[in-house]
C-alpha cells in the first residue's frame, strides 16, 4: 500500500509540474488571490507600523526594488547574505553600507509565513513593499503584476556597472536603463523616485567642493543651494551625514523633485542631468512633471510596472524562500511540503487563468 501511495504522489507531482509548464508564465495583479488574498495589506500593515519608527522606511524599499530589478531581473537577488561559500550583491558598491530596511523585509516575510506559509516569494515583497510604501508616502497606487520567484544565485559584481550612479551623466544612465530594456520616459518617471528619502554627504559631496576635479563647487548648483549643503556637508567632514533629496518635502511623494531640478536644487549630479544637459530629451519631460503632478504619477506608476517586468523567474524557475535571506535547504523539505507547494502554483495560475 505505501508503495502505491507513493507511486501514485509521484505522478500525479510529475503531472503538476508539467500543468505548470504548460500553463502561460506570466504576472498577474490576482496571482495570489487564491492562496493569500490579504497579502497587499499585510505588507502595508508591516511598513506603517515601521514608518512609526523610521521616516525614511518607505524610501528605502522603494530602493530595494530599484537595485533589486536593475541586476539579474526582480528576482530578490539583492536580499541574499553572503556565506563562507557565497557573496551576494549586498556587500557591492552601490549596495554597501548603503542599502537598507532588510529587518522590515523579513518582518513582512514572517508576517506572509504566519497568513500563508512558503507563498508568496521575497521577490514579490519588495515589489508590493514598493508600492505600499508610495501609497503611504501621498503617492499614487498602482495594479502590481505579481508571480515572481525567487533567485538561488546573485551577482556580487553587476550591480558594479548595472545600477545607474549618483555622478553617473545623462548618457550613462540612459545606457543602464536600456540594458534592462527601459525606455527615456522611464529614466525619468523613476528618477522622481527621489521625491522621498536621503542620501550621505560622501555620495554628493565632489560636487560642493571638487565637481571633476576642477577644484570648485558645480556651477549648475543653485548659491544658495550650495551654502545650505556646504553647511551640512563641511569639507573632509563626515560623511554618513544625511541630506534629504528633496528639501521640504522628504518624505512626501510629490512632483517637488521636478520643481527642485529647475531651480537648479538637484541633489545628486545624476539628478540635475535630467534638465541641464543640453538638447537632452529628457528636458520636455521633466518640465511636464513639473506643471502636473497627475502626469508624473501615472507615468510612474506605468514605469515601476515596467520595471518590475525586468527578467522575473517565473513557474518552476528558482524557488519561494522561506527566508529572505538565504535559499531554500532542499534537504529539509518534506514530500508533504513539496505537494503543498505544488498546489498553491496550480491554484495561482488557475486565478490568473480565470
Amino acid at each position: 500500500m505505501a508503495f502505491g501511495w507513493c507511486s501514485t504522489h509521484i505522478t500525479w507531482i510529475a503531472f503538476a509540474f508539467a500543468f505548470i509548464q504548460c500553463t502561460s508564465a506570466q504576472l498577474s495583479p490576482t496571482f495570489y488571490q487564491s492562496t493569500c488574498p490579504n497579502v497587499t495589506n499585510i505588507v502595508g500593515q508591516v511598513i506603517q507600523q515601521a514608518l512609526q519608527n523610521d521616516s525614511r522606511i518607505a524610501a528605502s524599499l522603494l530602493r530595494l526594488h530599484f537595485h533589486d530589478c536593475f541586476v539579474n531581473g526582480c528576482d530578490g537577488s539583492v536580499l541574499l547574505d553572503d556565506t563562507a561559500n557565497f557573496t551576494g550583491e549586498k556587500t557591492a558598491g552601490p549596495n554597501n553600507n548603503s542599502l537598507r530596511g532588510f529587518d522590515v523585509v523579513d518582518n513582512i516575510k514572517a508576517a506572509l509565513e504566519s497568513a500563508c506559509n512558503a507563498t508568496v516569494s521575497c521577490a514579490d515583497i519588495l515589489a508590493i513593499a514598493a508600492e505600499q510604501s508610495v501609497v503611504l508616502s501621498g503617492g499614487p497606487s498602482w495594479s502590481i503584476q505579481l508571480g515572481r520567484r525567487d533567485s538561488t544565485t546573485a551577482n556580487a559584481t553587476l550591480p558594479n556597472t548595472a545600477i545607474p550612479a549618483p555622478t553617473d551623466n545623462l548618457s550613462a544612465i540612459i545606457t543602464k536603463f536600456q540594458n534592462v530594456g527601459l525606455s527615456l520616459t522611464d529614466v525619468v518617471a523613476l528618477s522622481g523616485a527621489h521625491t522621498i528619502g536621503r542620501a550621505r554627504c560622501t555620495v554628493f559631496s565632489s560636487r560642493l567642493y571638487n565637481f571633476s576635479g576642477t577644484g570648485n563647487p558645480d556651477p549648475t548648483l543653485n548659491s544658495s543651494y550650495l551654502s545650505t549643503l556646504q553647511s551640512t556637508c563641511p569639507q573632509n567632514g563626515n560623511g554618513s551625514i544625511l541630506a534629504p533629496l528633496d528639501p521640504g518635502t522628504q518624505d512626501t511623494f510629490d512632483n517637488n523633485y521636478y520643481i527642485n531640478l529647475q531651480n537648479e536644487m538637484g541633489l545628486l549630479q545624476s539628478d540635475q542631468e535630467l534638465l541641464n544637459t543640453t538638447g537632452a530629451s529628457t528636458i520636455s519631460i521633466v518640465n511636464d512633471y513639473t506643471g502636473s503632478q497627475a502626469d508624473f504619477f501615472s507615468n510612474f506608476s506605468n514605469s515601476m510596472i515596467n520595471m518590475g517586468n525586468i527578467s522575473p523567474l517565473t513557474g518552476t524557475s528558482g524557488e519561494i524562500r522561506l527566508n529572505c535571506s538565504k535559499i531554500n535547504s532542499g534537504a529539509t523539505e518534506s514530500l508533504s511540503q513539496s505537494v503543498s507547494n505544488l498546489l498553491n502554483i496550480i491554484k495561482q495560475y488557475q486565478s490568473v487563468s480565470q
